[in-house]
């Protein structure tokens, strides 16, 4: 690792800074739209703009590299980044919220795809895997420490929208400085959905269910915690445990994971995750109580992001799995654009504890869909099984191929036909 960090520490470190400004900005403007006077339904179309953003930029970026290439497409989104953060302070209407949030989504999906292929491109085959790895670490401790900073200033003034936007500017000094050249860019073959979901039904339907459940708690947690009653410190706290809880149990699930049917711990996961929030819904604890359910939401939903994209690589070929990657991450993102629109409608209908409700009966649909998938195929052999790879779900189409085909590599796995 120490390896690793010698030659992509320009890299890590830009992405690092970058992580820390979006975390910051995705938590402080639902404060922020609290302070407002925003409703819960017109925050939630806010939150919801950042995914539909996202999801255009995975479709766009990629021929905007092809066409002026690497250094001018992540000077131009960063620049875009950095200006946008500004102007939530300067304009608190919803509607321009909303346009912002949608061009914010759309430029670091682009600069996110830029850096990925760049860690990529300047791994070998021998340390690919510990950067991936790397990569995924530092993008969670990012959002981790924005949590922190959003302390450290009024959510009702302007410095922490400053902040977030300097940290992305400077975000992009070591990583331009940087010695390694740009790589060459292809664009990512397709598969259709149809040849997908014969591939692995439970990946895509799990992988539509977990973008609204990923959503719903990255996107509408401040704006809940708002509603709430929550101080900034108990809104960042909660947040920063969900990034906790998925970064710490990330690597002991993947590590079961590689020794089991990989759709029993979907299953055992997901009804966890149901039995933590009707607890929570049921206590209506403390701070301190919503801070652990907060940790372990977090750490049931990353790995079975993970678990997912895992066994679906299970089924496919190697060569395949560039398309299934690009397939899957658009069907996340459609799970991601509904969850804060269908949350903010239930908070509005039920009131906060809708939030909660919200991501239970999408685990609970999670875990019925797996144990019936149980029955219609028999489990993979463990030796079949490729690695488990730790992913984000803030994860480009880059990252997740480039992490399942080393995980499937070292895996040395010899997935079979797919059976319907």
């Amino acid at each position: 690792m120490a390896s690793v960090m010698r030659s992509t520490w320009p890299l890590l470190l830009g992405v690092l800074l970058l992580m820390v400004g979006n975390g910051m900005q995705g938590t402080l403007l639902g404060i922020r739209g609290g302070i407002e006077g925003i409703s819960t339904s017109r925050m939630s179309v806010v939150m919801s703009a950042y995914f539909a953003g996202f999801m255009l930029g995975s479709l766009i970026a990629p021929r905007m590299i092809q066409s002026v290439g690497h250094v001018r497409v992540f000077a131009a989104l960063g620049s875009m980044i950095s200006a946008t953060l500004i102007l939530y302070a300067a304009a608190p209407d919803w509607i321009i919220w909303s346009v912002l949030r949608l061009m914010i989504g759309f430029a670091f999906c682009g600069v996110y795809i830029t850096a990925e292929s760049w860690l990529n491109a300047g791994a070998t085959n021998e340390n690919r895997g510990r950067a991936l790895a790397a990569y995924m670490i530092v993008q969670m401790l990012g959002i981790i420490v924005a949590q922190l900073l959003l302390n450290t200033g009024d959510p009702a003034g302007f410095v922490l929208f400053i902040i977030p936007s300097v940290l992305v500017s400077l975000a992009f000094t070591p990583i331009l400085l940087s010695a390694q050249p740009a790589p060459a860019f292809a664009t990512i073959k397709r598969m259709s959905f149809g040849r997908l979901y014969r591939a692995s039904p439970l990946g895509c339907i799990g992988i539509f269910l977990m973008g609204g459940v990923f959503s719903a708690m990255f996107g509408m947690s401040s704006v809940w915690g708002a509603a709430k009653g929550l101080s900034v410190r108990d809104i960042s706290m909660f947040v920063a445990a969900m990034y906790v809880g998925g970064l710490m149990l990330q690597f002991p699930i993947g590590w079961l994971s590689d020794r089991m049917d990989r759709r029993k711990l979907v299953l055992g996961l997901s009804i966890f995750g149901v039995l933590v929030v009707v607890a929570t819904v049921a206590l209506q604890p403390g701070i301190l109580w919503l801070t652990v359910a907060g940790a372990m939401i977090g750490g049931v939903a990353n790995p079975v992001y993970g678990l997912l994209l895992a066994y679906t690589n299970d089924y496919l070929d190697q060569s395949d799995m560039a398309a299934a990657s690009a397939g899957l991450l658009f069907i996340n993102g459609l799970g991601s654009m509904a969850g804060p629109l269908i949350t903010g409608w239930l908070m509005g209908l039920i009131g906060p504890d809708g939030f909660w409700v919200y991501m239970g009966v999408l685990l609970a649909a999670l875990s019925a869909y797996a144990g019936w998938r149980m029955t219609r195929r028999s489990a993979l052999p463990a030796a079949e099984q490729g690695n488990y790879a730790v992913i984000n779900p803030s994860a480009t189409g880059l990252a997740v191929e480039a992490a399942l085909d080393e995980a499937q590599t070292s895996g040395d796995a010899n997935p079979p036909a797919a059976q319907g």
